[in-house]
């Protein structure tokens, strides 16, 4: 699993925190000495996997300022398997720095935890027979922390957006005038980088073959029509599937013989983790 670049979530921490505090918490200030220690424990109340601890922990780093430095304390890392109960990480901070950024550290947290859970379930789905990739059917502004929770749940990011691969869909082909137009063209303006083309039909899979594409995107075909892709393409290109993508159609799937298998439903309909912060003085 990479790295997770400090760059890619401080400024979304810093807007989040932005949101939610703005002038101050004004019930914390009310009720709370400035100065007092406390603990904060995040504790899992399902069963996950982790992601997106060091996005949590800078919440408490941006609302502490020059007030007492926190510190933390990692019991599980991400990407690692919680059982319900668990402790996941401590931190000692001011009792006010773990209650004004508690909310913002958690929204992350269970988010991310969220996707990197759904992750693992597809991957333990294929039993390493197909690789489970995600999408670009992610949170705007949050996709480089997705496609991170879905690295830490074992599966593997695909393009991170438009800039970075080919991907041929069925309006290229309709504008470009044709599968062998699209991907001449394509090939032209970028040589050297991989072409992948979709097909919605076992004929457009020979169009693709016959047009150099270096992998077939087959969309929302059926599990016979499938294999057929697969048989036609086997040493010529790699076949993804996409479309109508489940987690109990996954095993079904990883049989056919396909490289790889898309699922949007990584992201887009992960549920956020159950995941508690305790806080006590100290």
């Amino acid at each position: 699993m990479h790295s997770l670049d400090p760059a890619a979530y401080r400024d979304l921490v810093r807007r989040a925190l932005d949101e939610d505090v703005r002038d101050g918490d004004v019930t914390t200030e009310a009720t709370v000495p400035a100065g007092r220690p406390a603990r904060g424990v995040f504790i899992a109340k399902a069963d996950c996997i982790v992601a997106g601890l060091e996005v949590a922990f800078e919440a408490f780093r941006q609302t502490a300022g020059d007030d007492l430095r926190p510190t933390f304390t990692v019991h599980r890392r991400d990407g690692d398997s919680c059982r319900a109960g668990d402790a996941i990480a401590t931190v000692d901070a001011s009792a006010r720095t773990l209650l004004v950024a508690e909310r913002t550290a958690l929204n992350f947290l269970q988010r991310l935890s969220g996707i990197a859970t759904r992750a693992r379930r597809f991957v333990d789905a294929a039993a390493g027979r197909i690789t489970i990739l995600d999408t670009r059917k992610t949170t705007p502004t949050l996709r480089a922390l997705e496609k991170y929770a879905v690295a830490a749940g074992g599966a593997a990011n695909h393009r991170v957006g438009l800039f970075d691969a080919i991907l041929i869909k069925d309006n290229h082909i309709r504008l470009a005038g044709g599968v062998k137009a699209a991907v001449e063209r394509a090939r032209a303006h970028r040589p050297g980088m991989p072409i992948e083309i979709e097909a919605e039909r076992v004929d457009q899979v020979d169009e693709a073959l016959a047009a150099g594409a270096d992998t077939i995107l087959v969309d929302n075909m059926s599990t016979p029509d499938i294999r057929d892709a697969v048989s036609r393409a086997r040493g010529r290109a790699k076949i993804e599937i996409s479309g109508g993508v489940t987690l109990d159609r996954v095993p079904e799937l990883a049989g056919t013989g396909a490289d790889y298998v898309s699922a949007g439903a990584l992201t887009h309909s992960a549920p956020a983790v159950d995941i508690s912060f305790e806080i006590e003085p100290v």
